[in-house]
Parts: C-alpha cells; sequence; structure tokens
C-alpha cells in the first residue's frame, strides 16, 4: 500500500512525504519531479510551451505508472485531485492524506516560490490561493481517506499524526 500525501502547494507534503519516508523505510516519489524528469522541462516551461491541459495529462501519466507499484510514499502535485481518473489510480493501491493550511500559513511558506506558474494569470498571490482552495477544496475532501490540518503544528508532529493514522 502506497501513502499519498494530496493537498494545495505549501501545505507540507514534500517535507513531511521526506520524513515519512525516512521514517518507514519506503521511497519518497514526487508526481511533480517525476513529470520534471521525464519532460526535461521544468514545470514553468512546460506549462509556458504546451499549456495546463498538456501538464495535466503528463500528470495523469505518472499518478497510473505510481498505481502499479507498492510501498510508496507520494507527493502529489496540488492539481492532481482535478482529474477524477488520477484519484482512481492513487486510490488503487494508496490511502490519500491530505494535508491543509490556511491561506495565511500557505502564503507565509510559499509567497517566494517562482517554480509554479500562476494557475489564474490575473489575481495577486493571496487571492489566487484564496480563489484556488475555494474549488479545489471539495475535490480533495472527496479523494481523502484522512485529513490533517498541519497549521501550527511542527513536521515532526504532522508525521506523527500520520503514523498513528495508519
Amino acid at each position: 500500500m502506497n501513502l499519498v500525501l494530496i493537498g494545495y502547494r505549501g501545505t507540507g507534503k514534500s517535507t513531511v512525504g521526506k520524513i515519512l519516508a525516512e521514517r518507514l523505510g519506503r521511497e519518497l516519489v514526487s508526481t511533480d519531479a517525476e513529470i520534471i524528469r521525464r519532460a526535461r522541462l521544468s514545470v514553468p516551461d512546460i506549462v509556458q510551451r504546451f499549456g495546463w491541459d498538456h501538464f495535466r495529462d503528463l500528470e495523469s501519466e505518472v499518478c497510473r505508472d505510481l498505481a502499479g507499484k507498492e510501498g510508496l510514499i507520494i507527493d502529489s502535485g496540488g492539481g492532481a485531485i482535478l482529474r477524477q481518473q488520477n484519484v482512481d489510480y492513487l486510490k488503487k493501491n494508496g490511502v490519500l492524506i491530505w494535508l491543509t493550511a490556511t491561506v495565511r500559513t500557505i502564503a507565509d511558506r510559499i509567497g517566494g516560490d517562482t517554480q509554479r506558474p500562476s494557475l489564474t494569470g490575473t489575481k495577486s498571490f493571496t487571492e489566487e490561493v484564496e480563489e484556488v482552495l475555494r474549488e479545489r477544496q471539495p475535490k480533495y475532501k472527496a479523494a481523502a481517506n484522512h485529513m490533517i490540518e498541519t497549521d501550527g503544528r511542527s513536521v515532526t508532529e504532522v508525521v506523527e499524526a500520520i503514523l498513528a493514522l495508519i
């Protein structure tokens, strides 16, 4: 069984995933890193050259391929849940754990990130986070087997909460 971390960027998926992998002696796979490896382009370059739909197609291929593997910690991209097929792939052999955080926490954590292109293109960073979270929260909720709030918690506390679930 795989442990799949879902949630908006900045909720702690990558950091928590690294520690979980170390603690459990499992391989950590980032869907975004795998997309970058396969495309040989950064996420902003993929989106600029080919558009978000192409990025999402690559993401679906990665999710499909990971569904056939066992014992992974999967750090999924924040938008992986936008396609039901991705959720189905990831749930085939995994438990989905939704990491949450408030807009303020997310902004504090990733406000300076330049490796992700804008999702809306027209709003301020905070407005974009608010809008995208509002749109995605029902999808995260529907996909998740478990939810863990990361606001005001250390990485160790979040990892311990996940370990208590499994």
